[in-house]
């Protein structure tokens, strides 16, 4: 039987089930707002958020490698194209650009035009320094450690925040060699 061919994410997108987009975008509001409520101070509130994407993201590089039959990518580079074209389609239904390549190869900027999570949303003057789509740095730390990628991802432009664009920065800190918990010979 040939091998299946790897998905692509506007395939995935239309395959997956989907909650509406509103409900989504509103729960996650809330979710941000409780944090501040809970918090109070808006660097505790970035802090969590990288942390609950980052419990996300261990989790649905899973649901991702099964569900887009994406094989082993050959470096960083094809990493961060997966994640810009196929990931972010298969998840928020939008696709982002991978520009601002550095000259090794290690870091990169994945750049969103449309990102559904701030539908409805303006922050307050009290929240000026929180990144509000944290969760998603968080979520793609976490999927790329579970593939063997210590990355460090930080936000670079925010619409939030008067820029043209959201932009995260993601950069390959090292690649974890893959530890088998028991040899074959034994």
């Amino acid at each position: 039987m040939p091998p299946v061919a790897p998905r692509s994410g506007d395939a995935i997108f239309a395959s997956v089930d989907r909650v509406n987009a509103e409900l989504f975008t509103l729960t996650y509001g809330a979710i941000v707002r409780q944090l501040i409520t809970d918090l109070e101070e808006v660097e505790e509130v970035n802090k969590q958020l990288d942390q609950m994407g980052y419990n996300i993201g261990i989790r649905l590089i899973d649901e991702f490698l099964a569900k887009s039959n994406v094989s082993r990518c050959v470096d960083f580079r094809e990493t961060a194209d997966v994640i810009a074209k196929v990931a972010f389609k298969m998840f928020l239904g939008v696709t982002a650009t991978v520009t601002n390549w550095d000259a090794e190869g290690t870091t990169c900027s994945l750049v969103l035009e449309d990102n559904p999570l701030v539908d409805f949303v303006e922050l307050p003057d009290t929240c000026q320094g929180l990144y509000y789509c944290n969760i998603l740095s968080g979520v793609i730390r976490g999927a790329l450690e579970m593939v063997s990628m210590k990355t460090e991802v930080t936000w670079i432009r925010d619409m939030l925040r008067g820029d043209d664009a959201f932009e995260m920065q993601v950069k390959l800190l090292k690649q974890v060699p893959e530890e088998y918990p028991y040899k074959d010979d034994e």
